[in-house]
Order: C-alpha cells, then sequence, then structure tokens
C-alpha cells in the first residue's frame, strides 16, 4: 500500500497549504479499511447445540419470572380478599398481562431487535447509533461503517425514518436525551439485579415458617442473607457452569408448579378457568374502584424477570430463548397462577402464603399420587429454585454493564469471560460484591418481602418504558416499519405500562422510593463519568500536534533517536495527541520507532479479528512513526495477555510488506506513481515553511483520493519492474530495523489526563469533575492493568486540563 502525497500546484502559495499537507500526511484509513473486508457471518447452531442452550436457559433466564408465583396473589392483596370474583379478576389480568408483555412484546418483537444476539437498553442504542448519528462521544469515522458487522439500513430522504433521523440528529440536546433515557433503562435493570435476590429468597425462606410457625421473622431473614451470600460466591464459576447447575433445578420447579396447579384447579375449582375471559378485568376495576387499580402493582410482579430476559441475550442464542419459553415455561406459569387462583377460591384466608398453603400435603396426596408425592412435599421447604431466580437479573446486570463499559459509559472494571464457547457469558467481579453487599443491605433492612415487592415493581415498569421508546425508534429506523404499525405497537405497549405505572407510583411512599434511590446513584455515577470522558476527548482533539510542527522537526524530531520502540497510547484515531508534544519537550529523547495506539469501541457487537487493526505511516519513511487503530465491539474483551502487542507487531510488519509490494504497483484503477513534477512541487513546500527535505523515496506516501492515470503501457511495466527491486529492498532494510527495534525494548507510554473544572464553573459542576469523576478515576482500572503492561516498561506522562 504505497502511501503517497499530492499537493495541488494550484495551491501551493495558499495560506491552508500546510493544513492540505497535514492532512495528506496523516489521512484516515479508508484504504487499509477497505482491504481488510471479509464476509464474517454470525455462527449457528445445531439443533442438538440449540436444545442444550435452551434447557441452560431455564437456569439462567427464567428463574425470576418462574418463581414469582411466590409473592403475586400475597402483593395483590395485602389486605385480604373481600370477594371471590376478586380472584377471577386478578387471574385474568395475569394471564393477559404474561400474554401481552412477555410473549408477544418481548419474544416475539423485542427478541428480534437484538444486535446480533445481544440484548438489552445499550443494544438498541448501539443499533440506533448505527443508523442516525446520535452518539455522543465523536470518535467515529467512515472506515468504521465499511466492518462486515457494522450492518444498516439505507431510507429515502423523503421517507418518514430519514425526516426522523434527521430529528434527532439535528439537536444535542435530543442525542442527550436519548442517552439519558438509555441509562435511565440500565440503571433499573441494575437496581432489579438488587431487588431480584432480595425478594426472591426472602419470600423462599419464608416458606420454612408454613412447617415452622413459632420461628421469628429475625431467623428467616438470617436464613435469607447466608443463602444470598452463597448465590453470588458462586458467579465466578460463570453462566455456563451455573446454567448447568441449576438449569435441573428451575425444569423441574416449572414442572412441579405446573403438576400442582393442574392438580388443584381439578381438585378445588375448575371455574377459574373462566378468567381467560377479558370481561372478569372490566368487572374487577369497575367493582374495585381505587384499591384495584393500586393492586395492579402487585399484579405486575407476574411478569418481573421479563426486562432480564432481553438482556439475557447475550449469554443465549434468541432461538434458545424463544422455545424455552413458549415450550416450558408460558404454559406452566399459566397453570400454576390458575392452580393458585383455585385453592384461594376456597381458601380466601390463606393469600398471605397461598403458594406454600396451596401444595397438597402428603396425606392429602397419597390418594391421588402414592409414593410419587415426595416432590411436592419437599417443594414447601425447599427454597432452591427461588434461590436461583435471582441468577437472571444478575446476569443481566454483568451483560448491560459490559455494554455501558464499551460505550464509555461506566468506570474501567475487570471483565472475565466465562465460556470459550459463548463469548457473551461474562463475570464482572467487582460488580457482583457490590450486588451482594447492596442486596443484604435491603434484604435486612425490610424484613417484608411486601414492601420490597412494591420497589421491584416500580424498576420494572420504568425498563418496560424505556424498552418501548428505544423500540419505536428501531421500528422507524432499522426496520422501517409503517407508522401505522409502529403507532399500533407504541400505543398499546404504552397504554399497559403507563397503567402500571400509575399502579406503582401509588406504592413509591412504602418501598418504591428504593428503585428511584439506587438508579439515581448509578445514573449519576454514568452520566458524569460518560461527561468526564466526552470532555477528555474534546481536549485531545483541539489540542492535537499540526504534522507541520512533526515534519519541521525533521526525522530526529530535534531529539536523540535511541533504540527500541515507543507505543503512545491515545485516544485519537487521527491525527499527533497532545501528550507527545509535552513529551518531546521535557525529555532529551525518543525511540527510533513511535506507533501511536489507539483503542476504541464501535457501536458493534463484535470486531472480526481480521479487521481488528488498522496501520498507517505518519509523515516520511525516515521519521519512522505509524498509528496503529485497534477496533473492539461491545461484546468483545480486550484480552489481558501478550496476544495484543503481538498481534499489533504482526500487522505492522504486514503494512510494511504489503506498502513495499503497492509502491511498485501501477493499477489504474487503484494505484500509479507520482511524476517528477508532483514530488519537486512537494519538496517546495516543505522547503518554503522551514521544514526539511525529504527524499523523493521518503516522500512516497499512499493514498486512493487521487489517481493519476498512466498513459504508457511499457512505461508502465519498465517503472513496475525497477520499483520492485528497489521496493523489495527497501521492504527487508525496514522489516530488519524494526525488527532489531522491538528486540531493543519496546516501552509502552501512557497519557494520565487530570480533568479539572475550571474555577469559573457552577458548584454543581466542580462536585462532578473535581470529586465524583477524580474519585472514579481513582478507583477504576488503570489502562496499563487493561494492556497489561509490564511496570519496567511503562512511562506515565501526566498533564492537567481545565473544562
Amino acid at each position: 500500500m504505497a502511501a503517497r502525497v499530492e499537493i495541488d500546484e494550484d495551491n501551493e502559495t495558499n495560506k491552508g497549504s500546510m493544513w492540505v499537507l497535514d492532512q495528506k500526511l496523516d489521512q484516515p484509513m479508508d484504504e487499509e479499511a477497505g482491504r481488510l473486508r471479509n464476509m464474517y457471518r454470525e455462527k449457528k447452531f445445531s439443533s442438538l447445540l440449540l436444545l442444550r442452550f435452551a434447557f441452560q436457559s431455564l437456569g439462567v433466564v427464567y428463574g425470576d419470572l418462574g418463581t414469582s408465583p411466590l409473592y403475586v396473589f400475597y402483593n395483590t392483596f395485602p389486605h385480604g380478599i373481600d370477594d371471590p370474583e376478586d380472584i377471577i379478576g386478578a387471574l385474568s389480568l395475569i394471564i393477559y398481562s404474561l400474554t401481552l408483555i412477555p410473549l408477544l412484546k418481548y419474544v416475539f418483537i423485542v427478541c428480534r431487535a437484538n444486535d446480533s444476539g445481544q440484548g438489552g437498553t445499550f443494544a438498541l442504542y448501539s443499533l440506533l447509533c448505527r443508523h442516525a448519528k446520535v452518539i455522543t462521544i465523536p470518535n467515529q469515522h467512515r472506515t468504521d461503517e465499511e466492518l462486515t458487522t457494522y450492518s444498516r439500513s439505507t431510507f429515502h430522504e423523503k421517507s418518514f425514518a430519514a425526516k426522523t433521523k434527521r430529528w434527532l440528529e439535528h439537536q444535542t440536546f435530543r442525542k442527550n436525551a436519548l442517552l439519558m433515557l438509555v441509562l435511565v433503562g440500565t440503571c433499573m435493570v441494575i437496581g432489579d439485579g438488587i431487588l431480584t435476590p432480595a425478594i426472591s429468597v426472602l419470600s423462599a425462606s419464608g416458606g420454612i415458617k408454613v412447617d415452622h410457625p413459632h420461628m421469628s421473622n429475625g431467623v428467616v431473614v438470617l436464613v435469607a442473607v447466608v443463602i444470598l451470600v452463597g448465590l453470588f460466591s458462586l458467579q465466578h464459576y460463570g453462566t455456563d457452569r451455573v446454567g448447568w447447575l441449576f438449569a435441573p433445578i428451575v425444569l423441574l420447579w416449572f414442572l412441579l408448579i405446573g403438576g400442582i396447579g393442574m392438580l388443584n384447579i381439578w381438585k378445588y375449582d375448575s371455574s377459574v378457568l373462566k378468567a381467560f375471559s377479558p370481561v372478569y378485568i372490566y368487572r374487577y376495576f369497575r367493582r374495585g374502584g381505587r384499591d384495584g387499580w393500586t393492586s395492579l402493582g402487585g399484579i405486575m410482579l407476574s411478569i418481573t424477570g421479563t426486562e432480564a430476559l432481553f438482556a439475557d441475550l447475550a449469554h443465549f442464542p434468541v432461538s434458545a430463548i424463544q422455545i424455552a419459553f413458549t415450550v416450558v415455561v408460558f404454559p406452566c406459569l399459566l397453570l400454576a397462577y390458575s392452580g393458585q387462583a383455585a385453592y384461594l377460591m376456597n381458601h380466601q384466608d390463606h393469600v398471605v402464603d397461598a403458594f406454600y398453603r396451596s401444595i397438597p400435603g402428603a396425606a392429602q396426596l397419597v390418594e391421588g399420587l402414592g409414593s410419587g408425592a415426595w416432590p411436592y412435599r419437599g417443594l414447601r421447604s425447599d427454597p432452591s429454585a427461588a434461590i436461583v431466580a435471582s441468577q437472571a437479573t444478575i446476569s443481566a446486570t454483568f451483560s448491560i454493564i459490559k455494554q455501558a463499559l464499551a460505550l464509555g459509559c461506566f468506570p474501567r472494571v475487570k471483565v472475565v469471560h466465562t465460556s470459550k464457547k459463548f463469548l457473551g457469558q461474562i463475570y464482572i467481579p467487582d460488580i457482583n460484591w457490590i450486588l451482594m453487599i447492596l442486596c443484604i443491605a435491603v434484604t435486612a433492612g425490610f424484613k417484608n418481602q411486601s414492601q420490597i415487592g412494591n420497589a421491584y415493581g416500580t424498576a420494572v415498569v420504568i425498563v418496560m418504558l424505556a424498552t418501548t421508546l428505544l423500540m419505536t425508534l428501531i421500528m422507524i429506523l432499522v426496520w422501517r416499519c409503517h407508522w401505522i404499525l409502529v403507532l399500533i405497537f407504541t400505543a398499546l405497549s404504552l397504554v399497559v405500562e403507563c397503567t402500571y405505572f400509575s399502579a406503582v407510583l401509588f406504592k413509591v411512599d412504602q418501598g418504591g422510593w428504593v428503585p428511584l434511590v439506587i438508579a439515581a446513584a448509578f445514573l449519576v455515577i454514568m452520566y458524569v463519568w460518560h461527561y468526564g470522558t466526552v470532555k477528555r476527548y474534546e481536549f485531545e482533539m483541539h489540542s492535537k500536534v499540526s504534522m507541520a510542527w512533526i515534519l519541521g522537526l525533521g526525522p530526529s524530531l530535534g531529539l536523540v533517536r535511541v533504540p527500541g520502540i515507543g507505543l503512545v497510547y491515545t485516544e485519537l484515531a487521527s491525527g499527533v495527541p497532545h501528550i507527545f508534544s509535552h513529551f518531546i519537550t521535557n525529555l532529551p529523547a525518543i525511540h527510533s520507532v513511535v506507533v501511536f495506539v489507539c483503542v476504541k469501541y464501535l457501536p458493534v457487537y463484535t470486531v472480526p479479528e481480521e479487521e481488528r487493526f488498522l496501520v498507517k505511516r505518519i509523515g516520511p519513511k525516515n521519521f519512522h512513526m505509524f498509528r496503529c487503530v485497534a477496533r473492539y465491539g461491545y461484546k468483545d474483551l480486550h484480552k489481558k495477555d501478550e496476544n495484543f502487542e503481538k498481534k499489533l507487531f504482526d500487522s505492522l510488519f504486514l503494512f510494511v510488506r504489503l506498502e513495499a509490494m503497492m509502491e511498485g504497483c501501477s493499477d489504474s484503477d487503484e494505484y500509479s506513481l507520482y511524476g517528477q513534477q508532483t514530488l519537486q512541487s512537494t519538496d517546495g513546500l516543505l522547503n518554503n515553511n522551514g521544514n526539511s527535505t525529504s527524499s523523493n523515496q521518503d516522500l512516497t506516501m499512499s493514498s486512493v483520493d487521487s489517481i493519476v492515470p498512466v498513459k504508457s503501457p511499457l512505461h508502465v511495466n519498465s517503472t513496475v519492474m525497477s520499483s520492485s527491486q528497489m521496493s523489495s529492498h527497501t521492504e527487508t532494510d525496514e522489516l530488519e530495523f524494526l525488527n532489531s527495534c522491538r528486540d531493543a525494548g519496546v516501552v509502552h507510554i501512557l497519557g494520565n489526563t487530570v480533568v479539572r473544572a475550571s474555577r469559573g464553573s457552577k458548584f454543581y459542576k466542580k462536585i462532578a469533575i473535581d470529586y465524583i469523576y477524580a474519585f472514579l478515576r481513582k478507583i477504576c482500572r488503570e489502562n496499563s492493568v487493561i494492556f497489561n503492561v509490564p511496570h519496567e516498561s511503562l512511562l506515565n506522562v501526566g498533564q492537567i486540563f481545565y473544562v
């Protein structure tokens, strides 16, 4: 890939000539990105493997939904049941809530909006960022759009999608509002990850009191805390092992509650099946008034775990989750709720612990099941399935924080991939222990599943509202649906979810404030971190060094060039960072080879290995300066090993070989050689601006922006032969030089930019930047740890800037 410079002679004397040269000497990597394209396909799963994933998903994804029958009826009727018809109305609401939200909306519609298998609010945000310029960190370039995984739709300029796109891009406020919506949804999922283990384990531990009614509530809370510690301690084994451990328990759980439901329907009151008629919903509200309306907060607990279903797509294929829900989860839940309702028709005073009391005892089962009654007897005192319910939201929290981390919206934390077969399965140690501490605090603080249930419902409904609003944009910009279909989906979703939201508002003072406080704390952390990241990038962009200044220093850069390679880490994908000028003006020496390394994450789920590294030469050849951009998706993991450095140098050596090969080529479609006149004009421009002159060979650089046609084939052949011999010799010399420098040693130069609020800033900005952001920067992982830089090879260069 021969790099070359062409300067328009008419513009040589213009004032902006050096700026033009600056752009030519350090161009975006359009050519390199285009050559690296390949046909990358997402892995397809066999039928047997798909069934295996469907089985595992039961233990990871559906534990939360499956254990909702533990507390739904109690939270719906906390003050008791006045009329048996209310049971039928509540059951009808549960049936249609399960049908409309988890089954129709999430399993069949929202799951289709996955980003190549990745789910959650940030996956939806990534899709939108690829179809509209709404990302708030402006580090994207058109070469990124050439990635094979950077799929996006195109639409007519006058279409409704195009108008929506322009409306979103027109004002920065709308971009920030969209980001804020995503952050709110993410924070509520994190809050869900705290409240789900609390209510599930506390409800499960409460089953012990059925057989031991004199046991104090403090003992139940203590048992719940011990179980929570054990649950979070298992997380480091990974989703794959946890899934295999928990999946049989959850499958048995669903089969048992489904079987109990059928038995109770047959035994107590089969008339509850008339609840499949929506007429009873109308009668329920007409008879219940405000109490019936506020009871929706309890009904909504029947669909908790649905939001985790979508976020957990990163752990399992979409089809596996759909199979598990439609074949096992949905029918068993309908039977379980119907069975409880049938039991309550005859035992209205047992609503507090209806689930455990509806499980037939040994004496009751002898006649019907004989020796097969043991699973049902054990179900009353075995909380294992309810413990598993927490796994869904814990896994979802890990996935969504990994996505937020990659898109610059969360402080750097350690992410561990726990499965070699499925890269979406991850574990985040720091977040795991924070969740455990907060979960124990909520459990010990409330000691009451009713108040935790109120808090739980608030978090769930806000996540669903955020997903609905994002899905509206997805249907317009990504799927390009007709506006009538978009209106139908949005209206139906908002009617159901806003109804639930209005009900949970009545319970904010009864525990519903908890997720709001938790979400507010995480929202401040995420937004301040993102704000600081954006400001740091803007500072780097505005203060980057001009190439004219670099060329003016000459090949030695005004310093002693010592043997070795210096890897300068920067957030810029183009241009020379200000930290480099700070370095060379304060130190007397610089390495013989300088490589500017930019590691950036894109709004895609993954970047194929073949397309990860882009290499470009900066300046003339005798400057020995390169740029390497390493691109990652939010699913990818920057592994803490030596492979990164090895792959970087492999890409650099490959670039030198390709550059030497292409220097001698003259393809009328892609490459040609410059005439002597163009090179002379370039030399003249360098001399006129006080910069060092370089030989024609040194200034021969690569570009595809302008092509000079070759007129004589004979001249082409002779030129190619002579150039090939010359380039082969040059290539060998440069590769030997690079290898010798690599053997001499590699030094990693990391910039440590400290952000401070300016003196005239508002007090809240000073608090956010000088205290919150500074504290987060102090406790988060250092770049040297992420890049696995040996301490003896690390050089930190610090600077302070004010915002």
